[in-house]
């Protein structure tokens, strides 16, 4: 297959999204679309699978006019596309979501024997026999559904594989099963479109690299010749500067301690947080690194052991508690824990500060558009509904909500998780700037480097309990790696 797009243009309220693009995505070649949050990557995508009428510009599938009414269209021709925001049912199994709509049937029936063999099949290429394909989605946690979505692409068997960030919340194992995949679907004559802000993931699996900015083609070459620093300048529209900020605060007094907690699926947890430091927290997926920060944030009940704030005793029974002492909470699952997607941007950056019954109308839009351009926040308006953000600044709103609260301690839980190099650099100065404030930070991280390079502590989880903590002077990548691993180190 060969998909044309030729002057795809897509105009929204007070915004073009796409201005004349043109992109072609060819049979047996990986080619990586990259940008900035806010580039037109997902609008295009959205165009290209169905989801999103352009306004202007023509599809074309080996040469003969393709333009998609809706994505059953595009899915009928051969499309198939993972989304970064994911689209599963959460009522229904792993098996069941994989074949919806395209069931095996025998004399009519739901073939669910059959069913379950093809989906055992499909897990095993990916390395997920662990899985249970009769397992209800919405028990699963994030990573899990992630690789059934990934599970439903692959089986679907299509001539265009659409991939929306789809390695933002899985483990290097899962990573690794996946480009293995691709491998496969390239050489079998699959055309795959990946959209990535992970520079290494794209010199990894692409033959091909275009960069959208504004919503325009900035540039489009083969991936061997167009090293890493152009692409980034070709995304950001400037030189950005290297690696982290160097800069470290010295640690104050504590501020929150946990001792020997159990809460939910966690059990035992000692540590402490003081102001002025980030403290990394690191392991696999199921490690329990979510379910501390959520008890912390009062989203699970103490069972045993002892919080305290400020060396005085501090149990939040709900999320509201935790507010009003000052903890702020990130998670990382924007979309379903974060934010109100239909609300606007102003609400849902205004949502944890707004202090009683009479709002001050005035004084919110100034702060919200005060936080919209400090973080850089990429709307035509602060009354825009959020849903019709990118990923990347859907999540600057949320950030922007603890800004807002003056929040001193802030449970961020993958902060950059689809987030572009620009945007990367810009929340790792904030997150310096807030330490440097006094601020004390806990910091969910997969990247491993990101968790080491920004961490004054790194905290190491295995089986739901902390198991080692390091300073940062003793935590270097292969010492953390086998902890997480449960390995000696």
């Amino acid at each position: 297959m060969q998909l044309d797009a030729r002057s795809i243009t897509k105009r929204y309220p007070g915004v073009v999204a796409l201005d004349g693009v043109d992109l072609t995505l060819a049979g047996g070649e990986v080619h990586a679309i990259a940008g900035e949050n806010g580039a037109g990557k997902s609008t295009l995508m959205g165009v290209l699978s169905g989801s999103v009428r352009p306004d202007a510009g023509t599809l074309t599938i080996d040469g003969v006019a393709a333009g998609f009414a809706s994505p059953r269209d595009a899915r009928e021709r051969g499309v198939r596309m993972i989304h970064q925001e994911l689209s599963l049912v959460p009522e229904l199994t792993v098996a069941e979501n994989i074949f919806l709509g395209v069931e095996p049937a025998r004399s009519g029936v739901v073939d669910r024997a059959g069913q379950r063999i093809r989906t055992e099949e499909v897990l095993a290429r990916l390395r997920q026999t662990h899985l249970d394909p009769d397992a209800r989605v919405a028990s699963l946690p994030l990573a899990a559904r992630q690789m059934t979505e990934i599970a439903r692409a692959v089986a679907q068997r299509a001539s265009l594989l659409i991939m929306d960030e789809p390695t933002a919340i899985l483990s290097r194992a899962e990573i690794d099963a996946l480009f293995a995949v691709i491998d496969e679907l390239r050489a079998a004559g699959t055309a795959i479109a990946y959209i990535t802000h992970r520079l290494d993931e794209i010199e990894r699996v692409a033959d091909r690299v275009t960069v959208l900015r504004d919503g325009r083609v900035i540039e489009s070459r083969a991936r061997d010749a167009f090293p890493r620093d152009d692409i980034v300048r070709a995304m950001v529209g400037r030189e950005l500067a290297s690696g982290y900020p160097a800069a470290k605060s010295a640690p104050g007094n504590v501020v929150l301690r946990l001792s020997n907690v159990s809460a939910g699926p966690v059990h035992d947890v000692s540590l402490t947080l003081r102001s002025g430091e980030i403290v990394g927290v690191v392991g696999l997926a199921g490690s329990g690194r979510t379910e501390l920060a959520h008890a912390m944030y009062g989203h699970a009940r103490l069972v045993s052991g002892t919080m305290s704030l400020d060396e005085k005793p501090f149990q939040p029974r709900r999320p509201r508690d935790a507010i009003a002492a000052g903890i702020g909470l990130l998670p990382e699952d924007r979309k379903g824990q974060g934010l109100i997607l239909s609300a606007a941007v102003r609400v849902n950056a205004s949502l944890a500060s707004l202090g009683g019954i009479v709002v001050d109308r005035e004084r919110e839009r100034a702060a919200v558009s005060t936080w919209r351009d400090a973080l850089g926040i990429r709307t035509p308006s602060i009354e825009q509904p959020v849903r019709l953000l990118s990923g990347g600044n859907q999540q600057k709103v949320v950030l922007a909500r603890w800004m807002l609260t003056h929040s001193r301690i802030l449970l961020f839980d993958e902060p950059t998780r689809g987030i572009d190099v620009g945007a990367k650099a810009e929340i790792y100065a904030l997150m310096r700037e807030l330490t440097a404030k006094g601020a004390a930070i806990l910091m969910i991280s997969s990247d491993l480097g990101e968790a080491l390079e920004m961490s004054d502590r790194i905290v190491v989880m295995r089986n739901q309990t902390v198991t080692h903590q390091l300073s940062s002077a003793e935590a270097t990548q292969e010492r953390v790696a086998r902890l997480i691993l449960g390995e000696a180190a």
